[in-house]
């Protein structure tokens, strides 16, 4: 990749002082950019500003109508914010020098916009997966390293409440007895399903910067959100949703890199759409040391098993049960009767939560505690929660289950030779190509 030849000389880590919520006494402010204005990169922006004084001093995206949104709202929900707004990444970093960057564009762009901001001397919040290959996000760990920056990856299941206080009531405790076996789904109808043409591309929004690295692929209207659906931008619901349980398990369980990923699926029903993602797969992550294998399953048609659970994951031990999701844990102890907890909304310290449009009022608490943990983090307080050596671990091997898939084989990645065990027709395949001048 011709942007992974890293900018010579690395600067001294940016540990800067923050004004926080919790009251710590400091005296400057960070300066904040954030690439990538759509609808999550708006929701981390805002959810910063809720726990930390920062000022915003640039906006970037390839979309002039939605970075012009993007900066209206950020000057109505908080006056004093004057960001400058910029079309490329590149001049942002160069002009603005900013300490902090937030990463929320598409995927195929994370590994490019991530190096170039910790050569430029940022640390950063990069929305998960970390990188669109293999060897993408190795490069992002090489230059955590090299450059010495704080990478905070927006994997907060880490830093869900109700999440934690599972953790420690029933797994670090060892309530749940001795754990092997995890399953992971996810059966929301998200796949992009619809067939379009080709449509001239407005004025607004730069579509040969947006398309970037990736395929160049007809234009076929504005590409936000529905990006999703296609591999040629992203690694569809496994790099999208697997990659937040899978994550969130790892965590839980205290598990490393699997020792095997199979996977299996395909285009089954939705076979008419322009889509190029599966919707129907199947994952195996497997942990024989631990004599555990952690199973995810999509589906982007038909209906749920559980109608409360279309989203989740379940963790089975010897003593009980544990299944869980962004809203809600339950535990079911062997004979015994369920227990659940919901997530607690924090609308009565946030007011203005309940006023934002598209907010997810139930992520919105474990986002601001993610962006807290970065800043304490940054200021050498407590380590970080989503650290990207972890977001490496968990993007990697949702990538090779796609790859799995393709080859119709399982596979062994060994993450220090950084090879596909014998097998180096995979290992050719760890980075996609990219066109030419990026």
């Amino acid at each position: 990749m011709q942007r992974r030849q890293f900018l010579a000389a690395s600067t001294a880590l940016l540990a800067f002082p923050l004004h926080l919520r919790s009251g710590a006494l400091n005296t400057a402010v960070p300066r904040v950019a954030l690439i990538g204005t759509g609808w999550y990169g708006k929701s981390d922006l805002l959810r910063l500003l809720q726990v930390a004084e920062v000022e915003v001093v640039g906006l970037c995206d390839v979309d002039a109508e939605m970075l012009a949104a993007a900066d209206a709202l950020l000057r109505k929900r908080h006056p004093g914010q004057k960001p400058r707004l910029y079309a490329r990444h590149a001049d942002l970093l160069a002009q603005e020098k900013p300490d902090l960057v937030m990463i929320a564009t598409p995927d195929h762009w994370h590994a490019i916009q991530a190096i170039d901001a910790m050569a430029a001397g940022a640390n950063l919040y990069l929305q998960k997966p970390i990188g669109v290959d293999v060897r993408e996000c190795e490069s992002i760990v090489d230059a955590t390293k090299k450059y010495g920056r704080t990478v905070q990856v927006a994997l907060q299941r880490r830093s869900t409440p109700h999440l934690l206080e599972m953790k420690k009531k029933y797994l670090d405790s060892g309530l749940i007895g001795r754990v092997h076996h995890v399953e992971m789904c996810c059966y929301y109808p998200m796949r992009d399903t619809a067939q379009r043409e080709p449509v001239p591309v407005p004025a607004s929004f730069d579509y040969e910067r947006w398309t970037g690295p990736a395929p160049m692929l007809p234009y076929k209207g504005l590409p936000h959100r529905r990006w999703r659906a296609f591999r040629e931008y992203g690694n569809g619901i496994v790099g999208d949703m697997c990659v937040h349980y899978f994550d969130a398990v790892r965590w839980l369980l205290g598990l490393g890199w699997p020792e095997r990923i199979s996977s299996q699926g395909g285009i089954y029903v939705q076979t008419e759409a322009d889509a190029t993602t599966t919707d129907t797969q199947t994952a195996v992550f497997e942990y024989p040391e631990r004599g555990l294998n952690c199973v995810w399953q999509h589906r982007s048609w038909g209906q749920a098993p559980q109608a409360d659970w279309p989203w989740s994951f379940t963790i089975f031990g010897t003593e009980g049960k544990l299944q869980a999701d962004t809203h809600k844990y339950e535990w079911t102890p062997m004979g015994g009767q369920p227990v659940r907890v919901k997530v607690e909304l924090e609308g009565e310290r946030y007011p203005e939560d309940l006023q934002e449009e598209g907010i997810e009022l139930h992520v919105a608490p474990a986002t601001r505690a993610h962006l807290t943990n970065l800043l304490d983090a940054i200021a050498g307080k407590q380590p970080l929660a989503a650290p990207v050596e972890e977001g490496h671990i968990s993007t990697t091997s949702c990538i090779l289950a796609n790859l799995s898939l393709d080859l119709g084989r399982p596979l062994r990645y060994d993450p220090v030779a950084r090879i596909v065990v014998d097998d180096p027709t995979a290992t050719a395949l760890l980075a996609r190509p990219r066109r030419a001048g990026f």
